[in-house]
């Protein structure tokens, strides 16, 4: 009865309506490996959905943004981090007519292959590992090959793109080193997780004590706001603003100086400084410890690694990087003494 009310295929006809720049769901470049179309879903709402049913999905709420295991409440996980991100991108998306599903499964797994500890544990793997530790690679990795017992979740190559492309390191937001996404929606949450993060680390660093309003940069908070809701509408109606009608995603040179110069405070006053406390050395050496010590005993990873044909070092950072925060600080201790 379903398949004969051709719900999905309403909904694509629908999409016909979108904006000339965005994927229509019926135009996707496809999976891998080929399934059957659902009677009710488009294929990327089918991405978004596995998505959330993922187990890296659920490891998120433990997965530290900045601040290492913190005790308050209220500190942004990655899980939070990430509905922040969806929330965001959706809306641009949706202002600028876009594919909002799409949109919506990029943003949902774009830090699925983020380590323990936040980028403190990407800068680890990233020593220990032969050939180097992206997060941005790891979480295809994770959608392409870690979940579903080693299956994958065979998503489509427009989600695959995003959650490849998304990572901008320390480049300037919309500079040259920018990954060049191949779809709207991906840039569209590529500028969503940079508002997210300046934003909400704002907010950390405030709870945490290590600044205060009053030392954000004067010029920076007078174009974009002095809170965090004043700032984040700026900057999401820029962007709808510049980019209405474009192929591109865009900000105005006045709004995206300022977000770079919010962004550069972060990095000297609160990135860089949380690389050297003591929660940061004692994240550092749980890495060490538990790569050292499955690499010299590989016997003992869980067989869903132990039994994968990569290299032990492509083994162990796999597992490595699924821990959550806490476990990985009990496992270092368990297999410290």
């Amino acid at each position: 009865m379903v398949s004969e009310l051709d719900i999905r295929g309403g909904i694509e006809r629908k999409e016909e309506t979108l904006s000339p720049f965005a994927v229509k769901s019926r135009l996707s470049r496809g999976r891998a490996k080929r399934e059957e179309p659902c009677p009710v879903r488009t294929c990327f709402q089918r991405d978004r959905d596995r998505i959330i049913y993922s187990k890296a999905f659920r490891r998120l709420k433990h997965k530290t943004q900045v601040f290492i295991a913190p005790l308050g409440d209220h500190y942004v996980t990655r899980l939070t981090h990430t509905l922040e991100v969806s929330q965001i991108a959706r809306t641009i998306s949706r202002a600028l007519n876009l594919n909002e599903d799409l949109t919506e499964a990029i943003a949902l797994g774009h830090d699925l292959g983020h380590t323990p500890f936040g980028h403190i544990g990407e800068e680890v793997l990233n020593e220990l590992h032969p050939g180097g530790f992206r997060h941005s690679e790891q979480s295809l990795r994770v959608v392409d090959l870690l979940e579903n017992e080693g299956e994958g979740l065979n998503l489509t190559w427009e989600v695959r793109d995003g959650i490849l492309k998304h990572s901008k390191g320390q480049a300037d937001i919309l500079g040259d080193e920018w990954e060049d996404v191949g779809t709207s929606e991906g840039q569209v949450c590529q500028v969503a997780d940079v508002i997210a993060y300046i934003n909400h680390d704002i907010g950390d660093a405030i709870r945490a004590g290590i600044i205060t309003e009053s030392d954000l940069p004067e010029r920076a908070v007078q174009v974009l706001g002095r809170t965090h809701s004043r700032r984040i509408s700026t900057l999401v109606y820029d962007i709808v603003e510049c980019s209405w009608a474009r192929p591109t995603i865009g900000m105005s040179p006045k709004v995206v100086k300022a977000a770079n110069t919010l962004r550069q405070f972060l990095f000297d006053r609160v990135y860089h400084p949380s690389l050297s406390t003591r929660d940061a050395n004692r994240a550092r050496t749980a890495i060490h410890l538990l790569f050292s010590y499955f690499l010299a005993h590989e016997a003992e990873l869980p067989p869903e690694f132990a039994s994968s044909t990569d290299t032990s070092e492509r083994k162990v950072a796999d597992y490595v990087a699924g821990m959550t925060d806490q476990y990985a600080l009990r496992l270092a201790e368990g297999v410290s003494t």
